[in-house]
């Protein structure tokens, strides 16, 4: 699957990826929602770049546990699927 149709399986909007925030606002997709210790609610975004690094990791993982790869969460643990 090219990168195109893996981004096309996001929503995108504008915010701050969590591993680049000195970025700035950037196109986001929403990766998971996190509820820390302290409390509350919080969502993780990605930028492309992440959301591609995460995918290319989650088909690793898929193909080593000899499952199917299916592209759309980049925030779940492959075992999710």
């Amino acid at each position: 699957m090219d990168p195109e149709q893996i981004l096309s399986r996001y929503e995108w909007e504008g915010g701050r990826c969590f591993r680049h925030p000195a970025k700035g606002t950037v196109l986001t997709a929403h990766v998971k929602t996190i509820r820390p210790p302290a409390g509350g609610i919080q969502d993780i975004r990605a930028c492309r770049d992440c959301v591609l690094a995460m995918e290319a990791r989650r088909e690793k993982a898929a193909a080593r546990q000899g499952i199917p790869y299916s592209p759309g969460g980049a925030g779940d643990g492959y075992d999710a699927e």
